[in-house]
């Protein structure tokens, strides 16, 4: 597997990995610049040359995945080495007699959100948070809402990786979206906003739940869903109403920039606690 594909395959797990690249060579080496190399936990794909050099990448970048959470991040940084006989080596002597400059850039684990419901609202936050590095599912339980031209808006030169889902279940998609998936929900029908609340507080794999609706909805959502067995603690887990509590406008575009601005603060909370928990 070379570098582009280990790039992908690292997204694709969700797991974190480095970008190792060698930026500048002077003198004799064993790679040209431009040479790339990625490096996981408990692999490594493509080389910058063998030897010392990428032995001592290798472990400088392992350093910094220790320093990297599932959504913390890392500063990318530079090392340079010299590669002769008289250089102080970890991993044995590479007398080539150049010099290179080495970039390790972290490849952390994007953010990912479900949205559940392709109205006015959600179809506003998905054109939002396409524009922003997470994984994004949009899901729909009537198809004409899920069409290519439907999304357009938000799927048009997207910067998220958009995936879409027409599901006559839509709560299914709960168990199909990778761990620490932040759910927001905001269907046409009130059936399916609890049913999705109700499957969603059976998941032990999700970030948070959100859910659109007023004061009253709520209270009769508590009853619906008190009624299936979830507890005061259980139900603590869905916040509602969604977005800024300071920011009142009714308006589908308002109240997307709203939840989305919120989303942005619990994506920087996440990173900020996994970066305190990696530093313990």
């Amino acid at each position: 597997m070379n570098w582009v594909a280990a790039v992908e395959a690292l997204r694709r797990d969700r797991r974190p990995g480095v970008l190792v690249t060698l930026v500048t060579v002077r003198g004799h080496a064993p790679r040209e610049a431009g040479a790339k190399m990625v490096v996981a936990a408990d692999a490594t794909w493509d080389s910058i040359g063998g030897g010392n050099l990428e032995a001592t990448a290798v472990a400088r970048a392992r350093v910094l995945l220790a320093d990297l959470g599932d959504r913390a991040t890392v500063e990318p940084e530079l090392m340079s080495l010299a590669l002769n006989d008289k250089a102080p080596v970890d991993h044995g002597v590479q007398c080539c007699g150049g010099e290179v400059t080495i970039l390790l850039e972290p490849l952390a684990v994007v953010p990912s959100v479900a949205i559940f419901g392709m109205g006015h609202v959600g179809l506003e936050l998905a054109r939002i948070l396409s524009r922003h590095d997470v994984e994004l599912y949009l899901v729909d339980s009537r198809a004409e809402h899920v069409t290519e031209s439907a999304l357009s808006g938000a799927t048009h030169d997207a910067l998220a990786r958009v995936h879409v889902h027409h599901a006559p279940v839509p709560e299914l998609v709960l168990g199909q979206v990778p761990a620490g998936t932040h759910v927001v929900v905001m269907t046409h029908d009130h059936a399916e906003d609890v049913a999705l609340c109700d499957v969603a507080l059976r998941c032990s794999h999700l970030g948070s739940v959100g859910l659109i609706g007023s004061s009253a909805k709520w209270a009769r959502f508590r009853l619906k869903l008190a009624a299936e067995g979830h507890g005061p603690e259980a139900l603590a887990r869905i916040t509602t109403p969604i977005g800024l509590p300071d920011v009142t406008g009714k308006d589908p575009a308002t109240i997307a920039v709203s939840v989305a601005a919120d989303l942005v603060r619990i994506f920087e909370r996440d990173r900020a606690s996994s970066h305190t928990e990696a530093t313990r």
